[in-house]
Formats: C-alpha cells, sequence, structure tokens
C-alpha cells in the first residue's frame, strides 16, 4: 500500500465521542501545520511534496483521496473520523468526490513553501526520472 491506514485513540461516554491525535506518538510527524478544507467545490492536492509527510483526516462527510507513487494509483475513500491516511513525502495526491458537509484535516510535518511542491503530473515524473 502506498499510504497507511492509523487508527486514532477515541473514548466513548454519554456526552459522545472524543478522539485524539498526538503528533510522534498516534502518528509518526511531528506536526509543524495543520489545515483544513471544507465547502469544497472542485477537486484539490493535484500535487506532490518534496520533504512533507501528511495525515489526512476526514472530519465530516466523505472524499476520496488518489494517491499514486510514480507506479502504482490507489484510491481511498475518506469517512472514518476515527481513522487518518498517511501520505510520505514524494507521493502525487488528487482529494475528490467531496460530500457538500465535507470538512478534511490535514497535519502536515513541514511549514509550507509552495517551492517544494510539484505541482503537476509532468514535473512530479520529471523530478522522480533524476533523484
Amino acid at each position: 500500500m502506498i499510504g497507511q491506514w492509523l487508527d486514532f485513540k477515541s473514548n466513548k461516554d454519554p456526552r459522545g465521542i472524543l478522539t485524539s491525535v498526538e503528533g510522534l506518538y498516534d502518528i509518526p510527524i511531528d506536526i509543524k501545520r495543520i489545515f483544513y478544507m471544507h465547502h469544497v467545490t472542485e477537486n484539490r492536492g493535484g500535487h506532490a511534496h518534496i520533504d512533507t509527510d501528511q495525515v489526512i483526516i476526514p472530519i465530516n462527510g466523505t472524499f476520496k483521496v488518489d494517491l499514486f507513487d510514480g507506479t502504482i494509483c490507489e484510491t481511498y475513500n475518506m469517512s472514518d473520523r476515527m481513522k487518518g491516511l498517511y501520505v510520505k513525502r514524494l507521493i502525487f495526491t488528487d482529494l475528490y468526490d467531496f460530500t457538500p458537509d465535507a470538512v478534511c484535516l490535514v497535519l502536515a510535518s513541514t511549514h509550507y513553501d509552495m517551492g517544494k511542491s510539484l505541482r503537476s503530473m509532468d514535473a512530479y515524473m520529471d523530478y522522480l526520472k533524476n533523484h
């Protein structure tokens, strides 16, 4: 598998469910950046990060993630709030089929630097050939 499912600890009581995620404990990265997408009307992603590992979590609704490693493409259905998808650096990622209520949370191992992402499939394939 290209991506890795991570199960998060969840505590349930009469008040509801509390799910927690701790960097370097529940996930294999030290969190440097957190962002989330909501009210998504078009596909997201469409790039690969040169030095960033990420964990993608479906907070609400559903969506799909395609991961491509230069050879194999795998599709992940994102719907379980108690699981995250670990995506290592240099994996081309597409997010799509967002339901209207979808919220996608992403935990990243680096601060954002657009210069360290490969923004097209051609750029990605060229990078893999030359590195």
